[in-house]
């Protein structure tokens, strides 16, 4: 199902996700557990993201399964650092710097 998917078939890609969604959800949530409390990513975002990254415009064609959930695995952990720093980036910000409204409040934790 990976190579027809990899391939292009609509159907192929559609039926993927639910078949791997328990084990990537596994993956997340393991990876979150490491993360400092307060983190405003979940666990389904973090699958959804990563997911969007492995099987978008410019995937990479994986040889296997195990290739497959290495670049999940390792598009799980790039999101993580780039909110990571977007957090921090914010925080050395002066107060008045901040942006303020309801889209930038969860990232002033």
């Amino acid at each position: 199902m990976l190579e027809a998917a990899q391939r292009g078939d609509p159907q192929a890609a559609t039926q993927l996700l639910p078949r791997v969604y328990t084990e990537l959800r596994k993956l997340a949530a393991a990876k979150m557990v490491r993360e400092l409390p307060g983190q405003t990513l979940q666990p389904t975002a973090l699958v959804h993201e990563a997911w969007l990254r492995v099987s978008g415009p410019g995937h990479t064609n994986y040889q296997n399964r195990a290739h497959f959930f290495a670049a999940v695995t390792e598009a799980m952990r790039r999101i993580l650092i780039d909110s990571a720093r977007r957090k921090q980036a914010l925080q050395e910000q002066p107060a008045g710097a901040r942006a303020s409204g309801p889209l930038s409040a969860s990232y002033q934790q």
